[in-house]
C-alpha cells in the first residue's frame, strides 16, 4: 500500500512538473509580425517646353525618362541625416523609398520640415538645363496628400515633391 501510494505521489509530481516546465516556455499567443512603416517621396521630372521658358508653367512639358533626383533630410541641426539619388522611370516618375532614414526629433526631423527633392541629371542633351520650377534646383519642399499604402506586409507613408522640370538648352527666338 505505501509502495502504491508513493508510486501515485511520484506520478503526479512528475505530471506537476512537466506541466510548470511547460508553461515556464510558453510564450503565449503568436504575436503579430510588426512590419516598419516606410517614408517615400514620389514625383514627376519633365522637360518644360521652350513655349513656356522662363517661367514656372509645365503647359506643353514632356516626361523625361532616366532623369535622376535627390533626396536630401536634414536633421534639426541642418546636418544631413539622409541623402540618396533616385532614378526616373520611362514615364518620368520617381517612387522614392526612404530605407534608412530615420526620425530623432518628432517635429523638426519630420520628413516635412526636413527633406527636400532636387534635379541631379537629365539624360536628355536637349533637355539638360537645371530650373528652379517648383524649387527643383534649390530643394523643392514635401507635402502630404493623405496617400497612405497599409497593407498586411507593407506599410508607406507617402509624400509628393514637384513636379519638377530641366530646361530646354536650346529654344530659338520667338
Amino acid at each position: 500500500m505505501a509502495i502504491r501510494l508513493i508510486q501515485v505521489i511520484l506520478i503526479v509530481s512528475s505530471l506537476l512538473l512537466a506541466t510548470t516546465l511547460s508553461l515556464a516556455y510558453d510564450h503565449g499567443p503568436a504575436q503579430p509580425v510588426e512590419t516598419m512603416t516606410t517614408v517615400v517621396v514620389e514625383g514627376m521630372v519633365y522637360c518644360q517646353s521652350c513655349d513656356t521658358y522662363g517661367s514656372w508653367s509645365l503647359s506643353g512639358a514632356k516626361p523625361i525618362g532616366s532623369a535622376k533626383i535627390s533626396v536630401i533630410c536634414k536633421d534639426y541641426k541642418k546636418r544631413v541625416n539622409f541623402y540618396k539619388a533616385f532614378e526616373t522611370n520611362a514615364y518620368g516618375y520617381f517612387y522614392a523609398e526612404l530605407q534608412g532614414f530615420k526620425m530623432g526629433h518628432s517635429y523638426f526631423d519630420h520628413p516635412l520640415q526636413s527633406c527636400h527633392v532636387k534635379l541631379v541629371n537629365s539624360p536628355q542633351e536637349t533637355c539638360n538645363v537645371f530650373s528652379n520650377i517648383n524649387y527643383g534646383l534649390n530643394g523643392a519642399p514635401l507635402r502630404f496628400d493623405d496617400k497612405v499604402i497599409d497593407r498586411s506586409d507593407y506599410k508607406a507613408v507617402i509624400y509628393t515633391a514637384g513636379p519638377l522640370a530641366f530646361r530646354p538648352t536650346y529654344c530659338p527666338p520667338k
